[in-house]
């Protein structure tokens, strides 16, 4: 079977970023992101709200329990804390893939990156950015749903007993980390689109190289011209095989001398 130039190119494995399992991934990271934003927005629809009571009057010296809760707390708190797994699970999936895949990627292609060139310097700055601006997101956005779950987890028993004052979260919280978990996720993804990029110009430049080696390995030694050699058979006999043509001419030639000779 013969070998050909694709077969002695790098392959790419089953760990590179391009490969199904990457895709697969990055789009359940997506998922987890809409599912954080779904039911952040589900946690701020149902987020517990502080009733006041019309024995006291709101900020007065009234004796006695002034506020009450408006519901136990349970959804906003079920629903924020889905929305903070989903995020952290996104995260740590598409981290940990593109972790792993960049450091099995090939060490020549490694060593093909050129990084004084203008397209690495582009992807190197595009990939600081989005690195940074994903995890500043996701800290915001988790920490805003820690606050949320904090909130609706201190009253989930006897809610509905009136007391001195009623801690509540403000509005629109929830629905702020959603947003943030979802801008997270999309991050995360142009992040992994600019990883891709670069593998794809390491795998180039090295293709590159390798053709620039090979084409000046063959115009510097040119090519010779094969030795001839004779080789004999043992015990060979040549046998020396003549024309039906050449030996009838030949008697024909040998009856006229003598005809020739008798006249």
């Amino acid at each position: 079977m013969a070998v050909t130039h694709a077969d002695l190119l790098p392959r790419r494995r089953g760990s590179n970023l391009d490969s199904k399992t990457g895709v697969f991934l990055i789009v359940l990271s997506i998922l987890c992101g809409l599912c954080c934003f779904i039911l952040s927005l589900i946690a701020e629809a149902t987020r517990s709200q502080m009733i006041w009571l019309s024995g006291g009057a709101k900020g007065g010296d009234g004796e006695g329990y002034k506020c009450v809760y408006s519901g136990s707390g349970k959804t906003p708190l079920l629903c924020g804390g889905g929305a903070f797994l989903a995020l952290g699970i996104g995260m740590v999936v598409e981290h940990t893939y593109m972790l792993v895949a960049v450091s099995k990627s090939a060490p020549p292609a490694l060593l093909a990156w050129d990084p004084d060139s203008g397209p690495a310097k582009a992807l190197t700055w595009q990939a600081g950015f989005f690195f940074v601006t994903t995890w500043i997101c996701f800290a915001v956005g988790e920490i805003l749903l820690l606050i949320g779950l904090s909130v609706e987890s201190g009253h989930l028993k006897n809610w509905s007993k009136p007391r001195p004052s009623c801690l509540i979260i403000q509005q629109g919280l929830f629905s702020v980390a959603g947003v943030f978990g979802l801008t997270t996720v999309f991050l995360a993804s142009g992040l992994y689109v600019t990883a891709l990029r670069a593998q794809r110009l390491m795998f180039d430049q090295e293709n590159t190289r390798r053709q620039i080696l090979e084409a000046s390995v063959l115009y510097a030694s040119p090519p010779r011209s094969p030795g001839r050699r004779l080789t004999t058979i043992a015990n060979e006999n040549p046998i020396t095989r003549h024309n039906q043509n050449e030996q009838d001419l030949f008697a024909y030639l040998s009856a006229f001398d003598k005809y020739s000779n008798l006249v």
